[in-house]
């Protein structure tokens, strides 16, 4: 069995892609390499360009008949950049998206799973949500991320494909063989910005701590990438049993992790605390949330099995290595 990964050799497509290299599954990795890395792609089969181009699609399918489902993730997902920039993440993740599956849908793919985000839900007063939660995006990439799953249900429900979407948080971590990781040496997450803060000596900002949860930080689902790989596959492997019950499948590790329980537990795994000061919210930023994953373990058998510290540790481990992997 083969997949096309669109995205796949950015940070979660190539963990994806990794973890079906290992179940056995070849992916075929489709990227135009705005924010992925081509050393994501070496010894897979790899085709630089657009998912909006249709003639490339044609050429994909043409050149693998052997494909049976697609996953796609590829997407601008940086909160604040896509408050500065709505036309360009509306384009980019929703215009794009739609000629993507018009171009799956004439060319035979029935089965896709949309990575998608757990950020289109409204919040609970607990803080929590499940699939049945109601949809409040509170950015625009949120709302690309709710306008597409609204797209892909219309179209599913005429047109012969079916289509998945594996909502998650804040995937951290990298492949625990090293193969891949987070390619930005400066991401605008939480995780990213103590890594930042250790490695240069300087204090970690908690961005807002005037929400309602019970520190006044932010409220995060750190999940580990691998974890939500793994998921991934046992959706491909699990697809045609999971409708119409399984449209939509959260991921999650069931607790929630306060910024300023991230930056403690940061400081459990470093061999030298960092210094931690409060600043004000940024555009964009919401008190956040975590997810039940009630359904994800019944439906795909599958629980997140990596904590926290662990996925502080490989993202450690990713970072000393990130440079001499990346040219």
């Amino acid at each position: 069995m083969s997949v096309l990964i669109s995205g796949g050799a950015g940070f979660i497509g190539s963990t994806v892609a990794s973890a079906c290299l290992d179940a056995g599954i070849e992916p075929v990795i489709l990227d135009n390499l705005v924010t992925g890395r081509r050393e994501f792609a070496e010894g897979r089969a790899f085709y630089e360009g657009d998912i909006s181009d249709g003639a490339l699609i044609d050429k994909i399918f043409a050149e693998r008949s052997d494909i049976e489902a697609v996953i796609h993730c590829a997407a601008l997902i940086v909160v604040p950049d896509s408050v500065a920039d709505p036309v360009g993440y509306y384009r980019a993740n929703v215009a794009k998206s739609l000629e993507f599956v018009d171009h799956l849908l004439r060319n035979g793919c029935e089965r896709m799973v949309f990575s998608s985000s757990a950020s289109i839900y409204r919040t609970g007063e607990d803080h929590t949500v499940d699939e049945g939660s109601p949809l409040d995006p509170q950015s625009p990439y949120a709302r690309t991320k709710a306008m597409c799953e609204a797209i892909f249900a219309d179209i599913a429900a005429t047109r012969p494909i079916r289509i998945l979407s594996l909502r998650y948080f804040n995937p951290i971590g990298a492949d625990p063989q090293m193969r891949t990781g987070l390619q930005l040496r400066r991401p605008s997450h939480a995780l990213g910005k103590l890594i930042e803060a250790y490695e240069e000596g300087t204090p970690f900002q908690i961005t807002g701590t005037d929400y309602p949860t019970r520190d006044g930080s932010g409220i995060r689902d750190y999940i580990h990438v691998w974890d939500l790989a793994r998921a991934h596959v046992e959706a491909l492997r699990r697809f045609d049993g999971l409708f119409p019950e399984g449209a939509v499948i959260n991921l999650g590790t069931g607790s929630g992790t306060t910024v300023r329980e991230l930056a403690e537990a940061f400081n459990r795994v470093v061999d030298r605390p960092v210094e931690v000061v409060e600043t004000e919210r940024r555009p964009g930023d919401v008190a956040g949330a975590y997810t039940r994953s009630d359904l994800a373990e019944r439906l795909l058998g599958w629980r997140a099995g990596y904590s926290l510290e662990e996925g502080i540790r490989h993202s450690l481990a990713w970072a000393e290595v990130r440079d001499s992997r990346l040219s």
